[in-house]
């Protein structure tokens, strides 16, 4: 089958901070599966937020074969081993910051440590394939567009992975915005904030840009990092100050729950194309966007292989249209 005959093939990944150690262990699988990278299975990678570090790392090459510089298993890794580094909670922080009540409740050097190690100096224009990553400008007030496919076009598109990492993870009240560089002026900046305020569910933005290029013949998969139920009976008599704090995660649901009830309405009519979404009921102690402890990721890891074993058949249906 020629190229212009195959399915354009798209990887979603949702934000979720330390949850995305569920779609890197389903990548992990896919790769298995496949004995392929992720790299070289699909033409464009999208994330948001967490799923934006996965996306990005997963094309960074490696210097001198060029090839996928890391697989999903050292993302799993990094989720496991690396979490408390990227959620640093120094000391002195916590108390300038009254505990992330005053400012930000994280300090940015850990992310920006790990970053240097994974990303280097490699540009966006550098990756393997395709990729998208979704933030927001405050300056603007408009979703700001990381992606590679312009980056390879025009200098002023092109910027470092570890900083379009930094943009799209900026999460209000646990990370400051990052201040990027405008360079179409060398003068101005971004304010950037987490992709998840606007699209934490990359999947829409990714079926554009495919409809951008004209691509009719779409296979889309879209992995989640888990969402929490929130019942009648729990919430039928919150007040305020009980609302607030599920009130955004509820937000950020109904928002990723929006974009996958579209896209199986459009793909419902799209003969040829596909459309798969992988998610996972979490129980709200383990929702924690930071919760990093031991137990929380075994939680995590379990219920990654939960799914796993309960979509068995449909992973092994779209690693088959993915070489095919």
């Amino acid at each position: 089958m020629s190229k212009e005959n195959k399915p354009y093939k798209i990887l979603s990944i949702d934000g979720g901070g330390i949850r995305g150690l569920i779609p890197a262990l389903i990548l992990v699988e896919f790769e298995k599966r496949t004995g392929k990278p992720i790299s070289e299975l699909f033409d464009l990678v999208a994330g948001t937020s967490t799923g934006g570090i996965i996306a990005a790392g997963l094309n960074i090459p490696d210097k001198e074969t060029r090839k996928a510089a890391y697989s999903a298993k050292d993302f799993v890794k990094l989720f496991k081993n690396r979490g408390q580094m990227i959620f640093l909670q120094e000391t002195l922080h916590s108390i300038m910051t009254g505990l992330g009540l005053l400012d930000e409740r994280y300090s940015h050097q850990g992310l920006k440590k790990v970053l240097k190690e994974y990303c280097g100096d490699t540009e966006l224009k550098s990756a393997i394939t395709d990729i998208l990553l979704v933030s927001y400008d405050l300056n603007t007030n408009k979703p700001f567009f990381f992606k590679s496919r312009l980056a390879k076009q025009w200098v002023r598109k092109n910027f470092m992975m570890k900083y379009i990492i930094r943009a799209t993870t900026a999460a209000p009240g646990y990370f400051e915005p990052f201040k990027l560089l405008n360079m179409a002026d060398h003068k101005t900046y971004h304010f950037l904030i987490d992709g998840g305020v606007v699209a934490n569910n990359p999947a829409m933005c990714a079926f554009t840009e495919a409809t951008t290029l004209k691509r009719s013949d779409i296979l889309m998969v879209s992995l989640g990092t888990g969402s929490e139920k929130v019942s009648y009976q729990g919430a039928v008599n919150w007040g305020l100050a009980l609302w607030l704090r599920p009130l955004f995660r509820l937000m950020i649901k109904g928002s990723n729950d929006m974009v996958d009830y579209q896209l199986n309405e459009i793909f419902s009519a799209k003969p040829g194309s596909h459309y798969y979404r992988f998610q996972v009921k979490l129980p709200e102690e383990n929702i924690g966007f930071d919760n990093t402890t031991e137990e929380n990721i075994m939680v995590l890891e379990k219920s990654a292989q939960d799914l796993i074993v309960k979509e068995n058949n449909n992973i092994d249906k779209i690693c088959h249209q993915l070489v095919s």
